[in-house]
């Protein structure tokens, strides 16, 4: 397994340093060993996690396991938004990051407490909300880099970073309506199922979660129909999505923050 992981290491590691020679030189980058190596290095993050989270005993979040697992998914779909989008320079941010949150989660030390009564579509759930949460905060990232990409256009600066260095405009703007749409359809999924298998909220303590979610599920809801129907896009696309993103944050910490600090569950 510690073969597999070093193999991971150096998959992401190569990668991570081509990329930014190729970005900061301005070099073509050569899309198929990028996205080669990242397969190799994904295939072997999730070969070395997926022991650690699927135990005899039940599903192990812990917060290591969880922040590897976030990084494994959100490298996923970056892979898989690179087959059909121009966006190989945004790898610099992807890359390190899954290269970080592997070795998180492979040396991280947390007691172990699994998860062995919930059902499976609970499990589920849990794991829809991972990606849901992963690539809406990827879009969040994204809104952010449009947001400056627009600043630089409109001041009409002549050493622009984030004009020259990052995809074009609209591949930008492309990509952040990729981003919102998995994202929304992954929310969608993982709230049904949380209604199937909840059967009592205010029992279990999940009414702000569920508010805070629906909220964030709305507003990601409105500006997809926005798009579509009026063509909202630029600082309006991306305003929204960083509120959608901050309502599906409270959801999360706000939950994290009551149960354990308040109630002490």
């Amino acid at each position: 397994m510690f073969v597999i992981f070093v193999l991971a290491l150096v998959c992401y590691g190569l990668t991570t340093v081509y990329l930014m020679w190729a970005v900061t030189q301005q070099k073509p980058i050569r899309k198929g060993m990028v996205l080669g190596q990242l397969l190799i290095g994904l295939l072997g993050h999730a070969v070395v996690l997926y022991p650690d989270i699927i135990t005899q005993g039940g599903l192990n979040f812990n917060i290591f396991n969880v922040v590897s697992l976030t990084t494994l998914f959100m490298l996923l779909f970056y892979w898989g938004f690179c087959l059909y989008r121009q966006i190989l320079p945004l790898g610099i941010l992807a890359t390190p990051l899954a290269f970080l949150g592997m070795m998180i989660g492979f040396f991280g030390d947390a007691p172990y407490h699994p998860l062995s009564t919930i059902s499976p579509i609970l499990q589920a759930h849990i794991i829809m909300s991972l990606a849901a949460y992963s690539v809406l905060f990827m879009a969040a990232i994204a809104a952010i880099m449009l947001r400056l990409q627009i600043s630089e256009l409109k001041r009409q600066t002549f050493h622009r970073v984030w004009v020259d260095k990052l995809p074009s405009l609209q591949s930008m703007e492309a990509l952040l309506f990729d981003m919102i749409t998995v994202g929304f359809l992954l929310l969608s999924i993982s709230l049904l199922l949380g209604f199937i298998d909840t059967t009592n909220l205010l029992a279990q303590h999940l009414v702000h979660k569920t508010v805070f979610s629906l909220l964030s599920w709305l507003v990601f809801g409105a500006l997809l129909v926005g798009h579509w129907r009026f063509g909202w896009r630029g600082q309006r696309a991306a305003n929204m999505t960083l509120y959608g993103v901050i309502l599906l944050g409270l959801a999360f910490i706000g939950t994290k923050f009551v149960l354990e600090l308040i109630l002490n569950k």
